[in-house]
């Protein structure tokens, strides 16, 4: 089934280098340098032997742009674009996100200077506000019909190409969990918040004071966690913005919906066996994926995102790295307890304002070009290293997170909910998440912050 979304207004490469980063997908920038010359890089071969796709040669000689703000695939990305100009001729220039910009904000920059991208990478939410006013689109597109489910449309239209699938959950380290307990760790044992609250206190006992690591950012707290109270409804997008629409239209009482209740359950639990405890808000980002490749703590609450983070701390392919879901109560029939979240996070636009014929002809060929090319659908997964949400793409994820959220994907472990919400949730809601984290704030305050913010909005 299709995300419907209704909005008011609403290269002949031979191999293709993958650098380890430490990156992660919401942030605009880098976390460290990433020149640095001792940075391990791996080789990921690509086999460019068969190449069937069909090049239009009229548009060699093409220059394009194509903005990126998923920043740990920039390099990736710009082999990916490398091997396409090297068969078809046009030139793809992939430009950075910078540091300190939001991607909705650097687009709309660009658009009032009169120098968009022909493309551009973003979040859901940045192409539903600026789909129906800037995008080309893209229904008649014949990847669509490889994207299934993945497909975000806006009034019955699709503007924009689902680049990849990211999941997020409670990052689990198998090796650390068995070593502490001495026994086999079986993930599906842990079905219910206390379920997972019980094993905390056994990792406790066993050693391991504090095995949670919670990030302070505020584009974790108030999007990666406290958007769950929407996506939970139902599990599904429609369902989000129907429950958005309820807390907008006062029809929904926060201080007695039950997602809140049991989401703040679930966060106080973190809180607590938090390794950081003594200092939330002075938690360092890249010190987590140390923790857990360390064996200092056991969980982290991330997405697949962060194995960049994870490699650079010491950990390898052959480790056994998994998900937990966000477990909200004791019932082990709650989807929300039984799935993980996984959608397609990030979606290319391309511009339909200010693109000539030939570099819109050309942004549509290298889209195609990804999903149905041989090489493209290698280096989409080999090089980019993302989940591809295409179904006729035979290439799966060699990392442990994406593997095991690929993985739960084929087997229908997963739930498809994206909450369109405002650019600055993340922002405003992240720093009353902030305080609560901290014990500045109750409950009753935060869920006053909550509902104040969605009275704000039209």
């Amino acid at each position: 089934m299709k995300k419907k979304v209704r909005a008011k207004g609403i290269a002949g490469l031979l191999a293709a280098v993958l650098a380890v980063t430490t990156l992660t997908g919401c942030r605009f920038g880098f976390a460290s340098d990433p020149d640095d010359p001792n940075e391990e890089v791996k080789e990921v071969p690509i086999d460019t032997s068969a190449d069937t796709f069909t090049y239009d040669a009229s548009l060699e000689g093409t220059e394009i742009t194509l903005l990126n703000s998923k920043a740990e695939i920039q390099a990736p990305l710009e082999k990916v674009s490398a091997a396409f100009e090297e068969k078809s001729g046009v030139h793809v220039e992939v430009m950075p996100v910078t540091d300190g910009d939001s991607p909705y904000t650097k687009v709309v920059s660009m658009y009032n200077s009169g120098t968009p991208p022909t493309m551009a990478i973003l979040d859901t939410t940045d192409v539903i506000a600026l789909a129906e006013e800037k995008a080309a689109d893209l229904t008649g597109e014949a990847w669509t019909a490889q994207a299934g489910e993945y497909l975000t449309e806006v009034n019955g239209k699709v503007y924009s190409f689902p680049l990849c699938i990211e999941g997020r959950g409670l990052i689990y380290s198998k090796a650390v969990i068995e070593e502490a307990l001495g026994e086999e760790f079986d993930p599906k044992s842990i079905a219910t918040l206390d379920n997972f609250t019980e094993l905390l206190e056994k990792l406790k006992a066993a050693g391991i004071e504090k095995p949670v690591s919670l990030a302070k950012e505020d584009w974790s707290l108030g999007a990666h966690h406290l958007q769950y109270i929407y996506e939970t409804y139902d599990g599904t997008s429609e369902g989000a913005q129907e429950m958005i629409q309820q807390i907008k239209d006062g029809e929904c009482d926060l201080d007695t919906y039950d997602r809140l209740e049991e989401f703040l359950d679930m966060f106080d639990v973190l809180k607590k066996y938090n390794v950081a405890k003594g200092d939330p808000l002075g938690a360092d980002y890249d010190e987590m994926a140390i923790d857990l490749a360390d064996g200092k703590t056991a969980f982290w609450f991330n997405g697949n995102w962060a194995w960049p983070n994870l490699t650079e701390a010491g950990a390898g392919e052959e480790d056994e790295y998994g998900f937990l879901p966000y477990f909200l109560n004791s019932d082990a029939g709650d989807f929300a307890n039984q799935k993980i979240q996984a959608s397609p996070s990030k979606q290319v636009m391309l511009d339909g304002q200010m693109a000539s014929e030939k570099e819109q002809a050309a942004a549509r060929e290298f889209l195609n070009w990804i999903v149905f090319s041989e090489i493209g659908q290698q280096m989409l997964v080999k090089t980019c290293n993302v989940i591809p949400p295409f179904i006729n793409n035979p290439y799966e994820p060699a990392d442990p997170l994406s593997a095991d959220i690929y993985e739960k994907v084929q087997a229908g472990e997963t739930f498809n909910a994206s909450a369109i919400v405002p650019n600055d949730h993340w922002a405003v809601l992240g720093a009353a998440m902030q305080k609560y984290l901290a014990g500045r704030s109750d409950r009753e305050e935060l869920t006053e912050s909550i509902a104040e913010y969605w009275k704000e909005q039209e």
